[in-house]
């Protein structure tokens, strides 16, 4: 039913089998380039299924399909709930969706093509990155033109988050993927050399700071309070919370380059800010948990609560480690090693894949006409499989990334190395044997809560799933 007097949950609902879809995808590949660094000869001789060419579409695949349409689906899903209107720009919103989605196409044809800009995590040549732009132009126009066109006063604090990483998002992808073009499928960035390392860092790290905290902090933020059946603990601290993410988040990027090229007061300037940040992670994470404050009960008895508090543990974890390998003398054991890679999974799996699946619990069966998903045990079957796997992926890549930091920097007594090169990559085989497992099970956990999502969608309907919009309230 289209109309203005109803909210429009076609499009949410468009983005949330999507994020379903795409997370199997991710995943998969995910698991298939583990299983090559596990198995190296496993795809010897088929060069568009070389660990090369999958790893940035793993990247894109995980962060920008299955997180970028969670974002998606609960930002449309959150700003008109809490704005009382419907979305505004009519077919706009439908246009986010197939634009989003074609960009996402063409990633996963040209990356294992190799076309590519050689530009980690601003991996896609330039005729794509110039749609993203323009999907992300009328992303704004949506989000913002729904705020403008509010029926209530206030502007809850979730759209702030969501608001933020939607503006900041596209200084970055402006910025890193500013490019000069020399044929259909190759550019070359504007930045020579070390300044295109500082740009892209500098810049790239608000993909951290911005599409996968801020913007998932508005999910935090709306669903939580919701699923608890609670206030947030301390309103005041969310908005101090947002003010000190914001700030400062975008001065923490240098700290991916420490001990490289770059001058020593970029890298001192990466780490201060990324210590500073501590500070209001865990202000939020405090906030988000503590919201269960009267409903700690719940927790037993309600899976979609525990993927919710499990995740803001793992956003704490995240955020004090990431801090505390922004110091240069830890830096010197992390840098280059796996532990890095634990520390991302331990943000992107623990605290932004966990945070989307609960809130897409709460949001998918609403999205047709029910209340709950087809079935919770599935949910909870789902909450352990992915629990489990996560702990496993992250647990193997610690351990062999302080593995491979102490050994690289073993020396003897007359100053030659103790260990060579290959020697540490032979320790570190049991732990990616591991890691494949961690992988393995998440996965299995999505393909749970895929087939959870067909039994609620047949179960349920679509057709007056679309609630009304209440009237304003009198003054």
């Amino acid at each position: 039913m289209e109309s203005q007097t109803t909210y429009n949950y076609k499009v949410v609902r468009q983005f949330s089998v999507m994020t379903v879809i795409w997370g199997i995808v991710g995943m998969l590949v995910g698991v298939i380039i583990a299983a090559q660094l596990a198995l190296p000869e496993l795809t010897d001789g088929i060069s568009w299924l070389s660990y090369g060419r999958l790893r940035p579409l793993h990247t894109n695949a995980v962060i920008f399909a299955f997180g970028g349409s969670a974002l998606f689906a609960t930002s449309y899903y959150v700003v008109q709930r809490t704005c009382q209107t419907r979305l505004f720009g009519g077919p706009l919103a439908g246009f986010t969706f197939w634009g989003w989605n074609l960009i996402i196409v063409l990633a996963a044809v040209t990356l294992p093509l190799g076309i590519t800009s050689g530009k980690e995590y601003a991996e896609l040549e330039w005729p794509i990155d110039l749609l993203i732009a323009v999907v992300w132009v009328v992303y704004a126009i949506v989000f913002f033109g729904t705020v403008a066109t509010r029926k209530v006063k206030h502007i809850y604090v979730a759209n702030w988050f969501f608001g933020a990483f939607i503006l900041t998002i596209a200084v970055l992808h402006i910025v890193n993927s500013a490019f000069v073009p020399v044929s259909l499928t190759k550019g070359y960035s504007m930045y020579p050399g070390a300044i295109d390392a500082m740009v892209q860092w500098w810049y790239g790290h608000n993909a951290v700071g911005f599409f996968l905290t801020t913007a998932f902090l508005g999910m935090m933020y709306y669903f939580i309070p919701k699923q608890a059946g609670r206030p947030v603990y301390s309103y005041r601290l969310s908005v101090v919370h947002f003010w000190a993410l914001i700030s400062t988040y975008m001065w923490a990027g240098p700290h991916h380059l420490h001990y490289t090229a770059l001058p020593d007061w970029v890298q001192s300037v990466g780490m201060v800010f990324s210590l500073i940040l501590l500070a209001p992670s865990w202000g939020g994470m405090i906030n988000g948990i503590m919201t269960l404050s009267g409903a700690w009960h719940k927790l037993r008895t309600d899976p979609i609560l525990k993927f919710l508090i499990v995740s803001l543990s793992f956003y704490g974890m995240s955020t004090f480690e990431g801090p505390m390998m922004s110091i240069k003398t830890v830096n010197a054991l992390s840098h280059y090693t796996d532990w890095t890679v634990g520390h991302v999974h331990s943000g992107a799996l623990g605290w932004v894949a966990m945070v989307s699946i609960g809130s897409l619990y709460y949001l998918i069966p609403r999205m047709f006409g029910k209340t709950e998903m087809a079935s919770m045990k599935l949910v909870e079957l789902h909450f352990w499989t992915a629990t489990i796997g996560v702990v496993l992926y992250i647990a193997a890549m610690w351990i062999a990334g302080v593995m491979q930091g102490l050994m690289w920097r073993a020396v003897n007594a007359d100053g030659t190395l103790t260990y060579s090169f290959i020697e540490s990559v032979e320790r570190t085989y049991p732990f990616y044997y591991v890691r494949l497992l961690g992988g393995a099970l998440f996965l299995v956990g999505m393909l749970i809560m895929a087939y959870n999502l067909w039994k609620t969608a047949a179960e349920g309907r679509t057709e007056d799933s679309d609630d009304a919009i209440p009237a304003p309230a009198a003054h």
